[in-house]
């Protein structure tokens, strides 16, 4: 089990891993190991989420989920795919743990005195400034 949040656990299954050849650090190694790591997890089908936290994820992954409801994470920083798997699911579980965040909600507030007395003293400073600006007729 995965610990996330007090509330939400992943169990190990629900994700797959998937080791290819990284472009990134390696040395004369890095053609030979297949150290980037690509992680799997279902999030439209994970009976280990809440329903709410599962709409925010899908918001908060973007381009990193597919079609199927997927979410896929790539992970090639690293020179060992151990470490990579750890910085894969690192990154998923950040992602969770922000999905996990109930939105907070907006209180409507109304400007103070000062704030709207500062905001129309600023508009007649600008008013008058394009007053001045005015060509004005001689014949007048």
């Amino acid at each position: 089990m995965i610990t996330i949040t007090s509330a939400i656990s992943l169990d190990e299954n629900e994700i797959r891993y998937a080791f290819f050849h990284s472009s990134g650090p390696g040395g004369q190694n890095v053609n030979k190991v297949a150290t980037a790591v690509e992680l799997r997890f279902n999030a439209a089908h994970s009976p280990s989420l809440p329903e709410p936290v599962r709409e925010r994820l899908m918001k908060l992954a973007g381009k990193r989920m597919n079609k199927e409801g997927e979410l896929v994470i790539t992970s090639s920083r690293q020179r060992t795919q151990e470490a990579n798997k750890e910085d894969a699911l690192n990154k998923l579980m950040m992602l969770l743990r922000e999905a996990a965040q109930p939105p907070r909600t907006r209180r409507a507030t109304t400007p103070s005195r000062l704030s709207v007395e500062r905001r129309l003293q600023h508009k007649r400073r600008r008013a008058q400034k394009k007053h001045e600006r005015r060509q004005f007729d001689l014949d007048e």
